[in-house]
């Protein structure tokens, strides 16, 4: 199959997490090339501070290794940098000389470490804290130095001091505004906050600008504007990020402080995406882990041709990863911005509470000590919660806040808003998989696998599933498409049920939010009615063929015999997929069979048949389904198998993931039965009249040349 090129520039969390999605709904539709400025695989640049605290190695923040690139045919280039993009000629190179066309590229270029151009900057012993190999740097530091100066006191530069504290260094922090995290904190909680932090070793330098780094050789120290000096060995810089835009400059891509993209995260280039810190969409640049999965999400199924919601904005929130800390934010915080609904503090218990409402509606929220209702106050936020229904937020104070708010929680109610996993996802992996740990479940789920905030949560989710306490409802089968909330099994039957006789008619009766359809649904709406014994001549799905594929040797009028009768008996036979018989008459050979959806094959025991195969990626090996010792029976059996998936998989569906469904045994035992089998064809007469199947021994071995 000829698919179109896919051009990822950058090997971030935002791109890797795009082409996932890409993936997964369309692995065969893009050749994908993701070109990296780092040396390594995909990884989870927020948990760099777990690793410099010594909660991870750097193995352990590994989100996609090189195995996971080869196993999906993606090309990956590691340790260059775009250099061009020729959006005229759709063509990229890279700094090795690479020149990749592309029909679809993707920015997903991310942002910088901001370093500010001050006098001795560049010494050796200045560094940013982004990378792996800024970590690295900092722990060899940590290895000949002792006093360490972090510039900045938000979030970042907050977990960074806390890693150089593991490490055994002296750490100031040095921070502009009056109190830290001065964006998602209030006075109050950064007050606690600082306290925490000093009674844990960590040293704060207030109101404080950056002058001059001070030292001949490297770094030796900082100089205020006030005219005070601090002495530092390593000076990390941790001020804030730039979003990576050079290429803009030369491409014609519009930029404003990132590339300017829309609702579906495409830039001012037709076929040029932008995904990530790169992208500003509606005015705004996010630098958090779940909005930038949402943009990725949103653009794979732009580029899948899937139809889905625009991506609309995020509501930012923030955690910090620090041990022995529990401090959330969420919303707008400032009272310039808004009213004081409910505040709480607790000085015995080191808790404090701050929600704010504007124009009645849940705004914003500041947790510290207790941030058990982070996850909950969000997803009020992002539905717009009346102010008014503040009074039933909180669980009771006391006991096992963790414990309790995850028992209240709906099961619907998002636990991981990074990876958008669910309780009831969390839930429903513990008791079917019998998984004990946080890391099982984040496996499984990847639930706590990006940020790690949720990870409290998760475990006390973890929990009350291992006790029993809830039980995992039934999961829910995923929507056709965006325009509708009906499953494939729900529309076959509502499609059965009804007399409908046009593709319009049908999607008004069953409340379609889309008048026309979709790519997604339209043809699976019209596979399915064009199914019914009434066919419709006026409107016809993407209902395939089968087609004939045959080996190279053996005895060509005998494959040729077989094959005209397949071709004759299932002439106007219209699957949900492309669907292809392999013939193959050589007992020596297997002719293309291991690759097809069926196959019969000669054999010394008689025949064989096999199922499941594919050759477009990913590519799938067929599997032995049965051996017959004449050919009149396994003959029946690829019909009856053909009238069978025909009749109960969903459109799109392959064979192969149709057997992963249905069971290959089960399978296996249906088929092999000659009555079941042929009680199968005769409950499928009216498909067997339509297109003239012959039933049983109507086939016979001199039908075949057998």
């Amino acid at each position: 199959m000829n698919r179109r090129k896919l051009v990822v520039v950058g090997n971030g969390m935002a791109g890797v997490r795009c082409v996932e999605e890409i993936c997964e709904l369309d692995p065969d539709r893009y050749e994908i090339t993701i070109v990296g400025s780092e040396p390594h695989p995909n990884y989870n640049r927020i948990m760099l501070s777990k690793v410099l605290q010594g909660d991870a190695s750097m193995e352990d923040i590994i989100l996609n290794p090189r195995q996971w690139y080869s196993d999906r045919g993606i090309r990956l280039l590691t340790g260059q940098k775009v250099v061009r993009v020729d959006t005229a000629g759709k063509n990229v190179e890279t700094s090795a000389g690479a020149s990749l066309p592309y029909d679809r590229l993707i920015l997903a270029t991310g942002s910088s470490a901001f370093i500010p151009q001050l006098p001795g900057i560049g010494k050796p012993g200045v560094i940013a804290f982004r990378s792996m190999d800024d970590c690295r740097s900092m722990v060899e530091a940590a290895g000949q130095y002792r006093q360490a100066a972090v510039i900045g006191g938000g979030l970042l530069g907050l977990e960074a001091a806390r890693g150089l504290l593991n490490l055994g260094m002296e750490v100031h922090v040095v921070h502009n505004a009056s109190h830290l995290m001065n964006r998602q904190l209030d006075r109050t909680s950064a007050e606690m906050l600082r306290r925490e932090l000093e009674s844990q070793g960590m040293r704060f330098l207030m109101g404080k600008k950056t002058e001059r780094v001070l030292g001949r050789k490297r770094a030796e120290g900082i100089q205020f504007s006030d005219g005070t000096k601090q002495r530092a060995d390593l000076i990390v810089m941790a001020v804030g990020v730039r979003p990576n835009v050079e290429l803009g400059k030369s491409s014609g891509i519009q930029v404003s402080r990132a590339f300017v993209v829309d609702d579906y995260l495409q830039t001012s280039v037709p076929d040029v995406y932008a995904v990530g810190e790169c992208a500003e969409h509606r005015g705004v640049v996010y630098g958090l882990v779940a909005p930038l999965y949402e943009q990725g999400k949103v653009l794979a199924r732009k580029l899948c041709d899937v139809e889905t919601e625009p991506y609309r904005g995020s509501i930012p929130y923030a955690q910090l990863k620090v041990s022995g800390v529990d401090v959330y934010s969420v919303g707008q915080i400032a009272e310039t911005d808004g009213e004081v609904a409910y505040q709480s503090f607790d000085g015995i218990r080191g808790t404090y509470k701050k929600i704010m409402t504007s124009g009645g509606k849940i705004s914003g929220a500041i947790l510290y000590g207790d941030i058990a209702d982070g996850s909950k106050l969000l997803q009020h936020l992002k539905r717009g919660t009346d102010a008014s229904a503040l009074g039933r937020l909180f669980s009771s104070e006391g006991g096992d806040r963790g414990e309790e708010a995850a028992a209240s929680m709906p099961d619907p109610e998002i636990v991981c808003n990074c990876n958008s996993v669910s309780k009831a996802a969390i839930v429903r992996a513990v008791q079917e998989g019998g998984l004990k740990t946080v890391e099982e479940v984040k496996q499984r789920t990847k639930a706590s696998g990006s940020c790690g905030g949720c990870k409290p949560m998760v475990a006390a989710v973890l929990k009350l599933a291992m006790s029993g306490a809830v039980k995992a409802p039934a999961e829910a089968e995923p929507a056709v498409c965006g325009c509708t909330d009906l499953s494939h099994a729900r529309l076959k039957s509502l499609l059965a049920e009804g007399s409908f006789e046009r593709f319009s008619q049908a999607i008004e009766s069953l409340g379609w939010r889309t008048p026309n359809g979709c790519s997604g649904c339209r043809p699976a709406v019209l596979y399915y009615l064009g199914n019914k014994e009434s066919r419709l001549e006026e409107e016809a799905g993407e209902r395939h063929a089968v087609r004939i594929s045959y080996g190279l040797g053996g005895d060509f009028e005998q494959a040729s015999s077989i094959g005209l009768t397949l071709e004759h008996s299932m002439n106007e036979l219209r699957m949900p997929t492309p669907f292809t018989i392999a013939v193959d008459v050589d007992s020596k050979g297997r002719g293309g069979l291991l690759v097809r959806e069926l196959g019969i094959s000669k054999a010394p025991a008689g025949w064989e048949i096999y199922a499941g195969g594919s050759e477009t990626h990913p590519v799938r090996q067929a599997q032995l389904l049965a051996v017959e010792p004449t050919l009149a029976g396994a003959m029946d059996i690829i019909l009856a198998c053909s009238v069978w998936y025909r009749d109960s998989a969903d459109y799109g569906e392959t064979m192969w993931r149709w057997l992963e469904r249905i069971g290959l045994i089960e399978v296996r035992e249906r088929l092999l039965d000659p009555e079941a089998r042929i009680e199968l064809l005769l409950e499928k007469a009216a498909i067997a009249k339509e297109t003239r199947i012959a039933i049983g021994a109507g086939w016979g071995e001199d039908h075949a040349g057998g």
